[in-house]
């Protein structure tokens, strides 16, 4: 690799940063989202969005850094990316590779962008056709599901893990990501 390329850390993640902007999502996803947030917030939930549209090259450098901080890529194998001017090894004084070091790098990256799970290369992030958010409440939340009378919602967890809650988010196309290990995640498909 060209000694220009800066090494992969923790300060990549402040490069190709993402949007928590909900109208950057795509069409019937982005209506249907603040139509969702409207309800949300008219029942006095807390919501809090970290994530909506992320670009390619953050989506990039999060699914490789997590599969090297967890030892299932190889640092010196990661493909190239032409936008994303990388260099995932770390080398020793001598020159050679140095996998322990680079693996630390990637961990630190990891811990730096929050990571829940596995980030995919194409999402529904990358497509503008998701929304990680965490939604509190206390008390009995009482919201409108689309087209239908309010509900109260007296139930636990007071978060986006409440079953009825997730119920009323599926009326709007929102819904609750289908797979484990993701809590704030949210999408067009549950993906």
């Amino acid at each position: 690799m060209p000694l220009s390329m800066p090494l992969s850390g923790p300060d990549w993640v402040d490069r190709f940063r993402g949007s928590s902007d909900p109208n950057d999502c795509v069409g019937d996803f982005r209506d249907n989202l603040n139509q969702f947030l409207k309800a949300l917030r008219a029942a006095k939930a807390k919501v809090m969005i970290a994530a909506t549209l992320r670009p390619p090259e953050r989506a990039y450098l999060m699914h490789h850094a997590y599969k090297i901080a967890h030892n299932v890529e190889d640092p010196s194998n990661i493909p190239r990316m032409v936008t994303v001017n990388i260099d995932w090894v770390h080398r020793d004084e001598a020159g050679e590779p140095d996998i322990p070091a680079s693996r630390s790098a990637a961990s630190q990256m990891v811990t730096a962008f929050g990571i829940v799970a596995q980030p995919a290369l194409v999402s529904r992030h990358t497509q503008g056709r998701a929304v990680d958010m965490d939604i509190s409440w206390s008390g009995t939340l009482t919201i409108a599901p689309r087209n239908g009378p309010p509900r109260s919602i007296s139930s636990t967890p007071r978060t986006g893990e409440n079953k009825e809650l997730q119920a009323v988010g599926s009326s709007y196309g929102v819904i609750k990501a289908v797979f484990a290990g993701d809590p704030p995640h949210w999408s067009d498909d549950g993906h």
